[in-house]
């Protein structure tokens, strides 16, 4: 056995510690190397790309890039953004919350079919999830006609947007929380139950305080593709200045009229969103792993 283990390359124990074989370090080179190259990609698809955007903001000084972001179509994307995401962020919560329930604390027909259902926004393009939407809500849609008949409006309008945002943000409270629930097991739900504690106790007391960093950590990778989704948003919006165009629409039109100044600083507060995200995600990270390390 303890030949298997030295061939395999295991630590063994000497002393009462383990001592790594030397086949499993690396030469300084090869770490060296490693390294250079994470950092050099980080450097060339992350760093480069924000200080251009923010060198190219403020080209032309602050009073264009404040007169920018002042501008009435601009603050106008903004607000619709806001309300896009502020209107799907709680309704994905929801269904994440009960889809990991569901499927990590009970057995039922049907689950692999809702966990292939959950994935569909990641396989499916969000130009053909926007296009469905056309196909179901247009004027010459599915309910089209009924729409028109009640003198309400769907696509080109803010709950087409809705509509769009919700589907492409849909899986990542679920998938976040899934495996994790999965993880943590039944026995203390379980435990709870024997103790007189009813459904929604144990979820309040036991479940929820379980969970409640990973959703977080969902919620915030939510919230980060609902404010700066493109392509499905674009599809059902119409492109109507001032009214159904969020942030990332808006930019693209500064930039298609040579309006460069004025679309890369807009551009700049969607980086300064993502760079909040990044803050926050590490922070939940932290404190995840702090409350692991706690934990007797």
């Amino acid at each position: 056995m303890a030949g298997i283990v030295s061939a395999l390359g295991v630590p063994q124990k000497s002393g009462g510690r383990y001592q790594n074989n030397p086949a499993t370090r690396e030469a300084p080179w090869v770490r060296y190397l490693l390294l250079s190259l994470g950092l050099s990609f980080f450097a060339l698809f992350l760093v480069m790309p924000l200080v251009a955007v923010f060198s190219e903001a403020l080209r032309k000084g602050w009073g264009v890039y404040l007169a920018a972001l002042v501008e009435a179509d601009a603050v106008s994307a903004l607000k619709l953004t806001l309300i896009a995401a502020a209107i799907a962020v709680p309704l994905n919560l929801v269904f994440g919350v009960s889809a990991a329930w569901a499927i990590a604390k009970h057995d039922f027909r049907g689950k692999h079919l809702l966990i292939t259902f959950i994935d569909l926004p990641f396989s499916v393009s969000p130009v053909v999830a926007g296009l469905v939407y056309v196909l179901l809500f247009g004027a010459q849609g599915w309910f089209g006609s009924w729409l028109q008949l009640h003198d309400a409006k769907i696509i080109f309008a803010v709950p087409g947007i809705v509509l769009a945002t919700i589907f492409v943000t849909f899986p990542f409270v679920a998938r976040e929380l899934i495996p994790l629930m999965q993880a943590q097991g039944r026995d203390e739900e379980e435990a709870a139950t024997v103790l007189g504690a009813t459904g929604w106790q144990t979820f309040w007391r036991v479940t929820l305080p379980n969970v409640k960093w990973g959703l977080l950590y969902g919620v915030i990778l939510c919230n980060a593709r609902a404010m700066g989704e493109f392509g499905a948003v674009s599809v059902v919006s119409g492109h109507i200045r001032g009214q159904t165009n969020t942030l990332p629409l808006h930019v693209e039109i500064l930039y298609n009229e040579y309006q460069f100044a004025a679309a890369f600083a807009v551009a700049s507060i969607l980086a300064l969103l993502a760079l909040v995200t990044l803050i926050l995600k590490q922070f939940v990270e932290w404190r995840a792993h702090s409350t692991v390390k706690e934990a007797p």
